[in-house]
């Protein structure tokens, strides 16, 4: 089924105007060529091809028939993704019918990369598709500040430095006037049993938002907007359950213990008392339409969330209680509470039947509302009792009343005497009760749309193709035109002039471009309860290109910048185009809608079908866009490498912007492009009166009159719905001081992803990438150097097999330098050493690293390193410092955290027989992204240790 629950995005805006069309009448040109954007409140197109097994059939009506029947609505506010209580949000949406939205502050774009070697901007849209797979699980809804994730933050304090508190409320406070949810909670507390400071952020947002966003002088210029203030009436935040004890409260991420307090952001006190549970979640419960408990359908969504820890867990049936205390109430307590004190949901002591919703009308005139909504209730009552698994369409008429019932109030309201705010309020509710309603017919009628790019409408007389869509490229490009078939079923016929008829069938796009449309061929009647429309869609010059509706200059900025307000809080803009079919049933209009699709396939995997996207004609990329060279260098070469993303040949000439005084050869590169064809072009730059500082070089291609000087990556990995990366065609290269043996040979073993490798071409050494078979019975002893990348002992289970192969090529004068790992990793040590149960991070990029053996030939040879070469280090100075190691290792480095313990597990090493073995937890890989000098240098010096 490609049918898409109601958008709550949608929902949450204001329209001229409710759509209650009476349309019939058998298909025709007219009406099938038509390109109008559907009108009918809430009804978005599918980005998916296909919904979860839970969401179709009779399954998914059971619960539409539950989100009926109430108005109750939740927000949680996070601040990464993977942070969220999934089982709750799974509970409230499946369970009970609520509507529930995720407030994610950030993408997590300083997190870790189990699947890929994307990072910073580029796993910030990875780990967004990631919680986007979550959230179809959770059934909620997803938005996002414009807050970036800038890595490990140990404090409160730190997060506001870098983010501004006022800043980060001012986001919550707009995303909950958009969604106006009853209540609103999180995962988190606001002080230090919360342990990284972004989550002590979102702890104290969530308090904050529950006073602020009621306020029409809080940020009123989005009253200006048009949003309206909105106060949600309860707040809640899980009980903690880190370590209390005796000892007082322990900060995960300082180690520390701490006096037991917490503060309540919403009565601004501080109680000495660990917050006790006022309701209890059992989010273990098991749901019998779901065929398994809310906690096992939201551990499966969660898994999605694979860059993090490569996979989840898998949740066995049984208990799975959540405690949630209540910091701020404006409803008198609840009557209806179990016998030990606790209130039986989030919802205690408010209304949320849909006679409920008349609570929102602040007028003696609202008896016209309250009787409506008991017949639009009863409706829902009616349906509900009659609904029959195997025959949902004896409910459709009871459903088409609601419908019509729902859309005569909402032109009440409308026409009503009720203040503007009551009536925004009111419609709202009512218009998302109009979508859920259309979402209920659509599923008891068996309605389904699904809209696929197409190569060519004359290859629609295949047989085999009306049951497999064809395979295509992912994107197209301004000027060109994209084919799409809209395959349009029902379970009914819908030809024998009864109750039920197609009566269109269209392109629209949902991003606000207006693409011309044309028919190519009439609807093709495969039964009389199927049909094909082909339509020939043609991309404007002037087309939204899909990408991120925000960016940033650097990757120091901890905010991005929104290219697009109409977009800011959603994960991403609109898809480009969407395929629409509309029904009439007993007079009422019924819309079922999908994001055009593209499909390929993946190997192991078969078909899978991602959004159409819109990708400029020319795709101008670096390999990086920041690196070093030497002082003293007189020729350095640069690669540029130009992408012709459209389905025709195209010539382009390609040069670069230097630096003042600098010269290239040749000047410039003319480009013979095939369709989907690439070529490399290398200059060899010739620096002039290189010094210590950064130089700009950019890269430009010229076609058809037109300049391009930028370049995309899809990123993602299989399975994953990929999205597109833009980067400037710049590079920033950083004269450097670096002393660099020309004859190393080296060896590198990637561990979940990394760009050291490219880096370490940089100055020259060009790493061999080792596989599992080289570290089994490989020569290791060609190798100088041998690099054991970041993490890989979590993700090369060969490592750990060939431990002792490596440690007798350390023992034989080979060097091993182990960078940073997650997981204990001492037995492969040829001298034990340890993480320890606390692992240290040091995140302050503002520490100062104490050199303890300055005349260590390690930090002298080739290249001195002193204090100064980690001045500038960037987001963080490394992960997993070692705890414990043995005497034979010599710690070179100390630093730490403000009331951070001593950190001198950094940068240790051991002579074994004849060689060297390093461990360093510095975030060189980070670094070396960035050109950070010292980096470069330590590095090469630790690749020298062996001469």
């Amino acid at each position: 089924m490609t049918l898409m629950r109601p958008s709550l995005f949608a929902c949450s805006r204001v329209y001229s105007r409710a759509v209650a069309l009476s349309l019939a009448g058998a298909l025709t040109a007219s009406t099938l060529g038509a390109q109008v954007a559907p009108r009918q409140i809430g009804i978005a197109a599918s980005a998916s091809a296909r919904p979860l097994a839970q969401d179709a059939g009779a399954d998914g009506l059971a619960q539409t028939l539950r989100k009926l029947r109430t108005w109750g609505s939740m927000m949680m506010i996070v601040a990464h993704p993977d942070d969220e209580d999934g089982g709750l949000l799974t509970d409230l949406s499946r369970g009970h019918g609520d509507r529930v939205a995720l407030f994610t502050i950030t993408r997590g774009e300083g997190g870790q990369n189990a699947m890929s070697n994307e990072t910073e901007d580029g796993l910030g849209l990875i780990r967004t598709n990631e919680l986007l797979a979550a959230d179809r699980y959770y059934g909620a809804q997803q938005y996002f500040s414009h807050f970036v994730d800038y890595g490990f933050s140990k404090t409160i304090t730190e997060a506001h430095r870098k983010w501004g508190d006022e800043n980060v409320l001012r986001d919550v406070v707009r995303a909950v006037r958009m969604y106006r949810p009853l209540v609103v909670s999180s995962v988190f507390v606001g002080g230090i049993t919360d342990g990284h400071g972004h989550h002590q952020v979102a702890g104290e947002m969530a308090q904050k938002v529950f006073r602020a966003a009621g306020d029409p002088k809080v940020f009123p210029d989005q009253i200006a907007e048009g949003l309206e203030p909105w106060s949600p009436l309860k707040v809640y935040a899980r009980v903690p359950s880190y370590d209390i004890s005796s000892k007082g409260m322990y900060d995960y991420a300082t180690h520390h213990w701490a006096p037991v307090r917490f503060y309540n952001y919403v009565t601004q006190t501080w109680s000495a008392h660990v917050p006790k549970a006022n309701v209890v979640m059992h989010e273990g419960q098991w749901d019998p339409v779901l065929g398994e408990s809310y906690n096992q359908m939201a551990r499966t969504g969660w898994s999605h969330q694979k860059s993090q820890f490569g996979g989840g867990f898998i949740a066995l049936p049984g208990p799975a209680d959540v405690s949630y205390h209540l910091y701020g109430s404006r409803v008198p307590a609840s009557r209806e509470t179990y016998q030990n004190g606790l209130e039986t949901s989030f919802f205690d002591g408010i209304d949320t039947s849909l006679p409920g919703i008349a609570m929102l009308a602040h007028s003696a005139h609202k008896q016209f509302l309250v009787a409506a909504l008991q017949q639009i209730s009863e409706d829902v009552k009616k349906a509900t009792a009659a609904y029959q698994p195997t025959h949902p369409e004896a409910i459709a008429p009871t459903l088409a009343s609601g419908l019509k019932q729902t859309t005569r109030l909402i032109a009440a309201v409308k026409a009503s005497d009720f203040s503007a705010a009551d009536k925004a309020s009111i419609v709202q509710v009512l218009e998302i009760k109009a979508a859920q309603f259309n979402t209920a017919l659509a599923e008891a009628l068996g309605l389904q749309v699904g809209a696929y790019a197409i190569r060519s409408a004359a290859e629609g007389g295949n047989p085999f193709l009306r049951q497999v869509p064809q395979e295509t490229p992912a994107w197209v490009t301004p000027g060109s035109d994209a084919e799409v078939r809209v395959h349009v079923t029902a379970a009914q016929d819908w030809s024998n002039g009864g109750t039920l008829q197609l009566t269109r069938v269209w392109l629209a796009n949902p991003n606000g471009d207006h693409w011309p449309v044309t028919q190519l061929d009439a609807a093709s009647t495969q039964g009389t309860n199927a049909t094909d429309a082909v339509f020939r869609a043609s991309v404007p010059d002037d087309a939204t290109l899909t990408r991120p509706y925000f960016t940033r200059p650097n990757t120091e900025q901890a905010h991005y910048e929104i290219r697009d307000a109409r977009w800011a809080e959603r994960p991403f803009a609109p898809y480009p185009l969407a395929g629409w079919a509309e029904f009439t049933y007993d007079g009422v209009p019924v819309r079922v809608g999908q994001v055009v699709q593209t499909v390929h396939r993946e190997h192991g995997t078969g078909q899978v079908a991602w959004p159409l996207a819109v990708v400029p004609r020319l795709s101008v990329n670096l390999a990086a866009h920041a690196g070093i060279i030497p002082i003293g260098t007189e020729t350095w070469p640069l690669t540029v490498t130009v992408r012709n993303d459209t389905q025709k040949a195209r010539t382009a000439e390609v040069h670069l912007k230097l630096p003042q005084g600098w010269t290239d050869s040749p000047d410039s590169g003319s480009l013979q492009l095939a369709p989907g064809g690439a070529q490399d072009v290398t200059f060899a730059v010739h620096p002039k009166g290189l010094a210590g500082q950064n130089y700009e070089i950019e890269a430009v291609a010229t076609s058809g009159g037109k300049d391009f000087a930028e370049g995309f990556d899809q990123v993602g990995y299989a399975g994953l719905r990929p999205y597109y990366l833009y980067q400037p065609a710049t590079y920033r290269a950083r004269g450097v001081a670096i002393q660099v043996p020309s004859d190393l040979k080296v060896g590198y073993i990637m561990g979940t992803g990394d760009d050291v490798p490219q880096a370490l071409g940089e100055m020259g050494i060009h790493p061999t990438l080792l596989t599992d078979a080289d570290l089994a019975t490989g020569n290791l002893d060609q190798y100088n150097a041998i690099l054991v990348g970041i993490r890989a002992y979590s993700a090369r289970p060969a490592l750990m097999a060939n431990k002792q192969r490596l440690l007798n090529y350390v023992h034989q004068g080979g060097t091993l330098i182990v960078q940073y790992q997650r997981t204990e990793f001492g037995s492969a040590a040829p001298y034990p050493l340890s993480l320890g149960n606390e692992v240290e991070n040091v995140v302050e990029e503002s520490d100062t690293v104490h050199i303890l053996q300055p005349n260590d030939p390690l930090l002298t040879t080739p290249n001195r390193i002193t204090a100064a070469d980690f001045d500038g280090w960037f987001e963080e100075f490394g992960h997993s410092f070692l705890s414990n190691w043995d005497a034979h290792y010599s710690a070179l480095t100390e630093v730490h955290d403000p009331g951070q313990a001593p950190q001198r597990g950094g940068l240790v090493y051991a002579r074994y027989g004849k060689g060297t073995y390093i461990y360093v937890s510095y975030a060189l890989y980070r670094q070396l992204d960035e050109a950070v000098p010292g980096a470069f240098r330590l590095m090469a010096n630790l690749i020298s240790a062996g001469k």
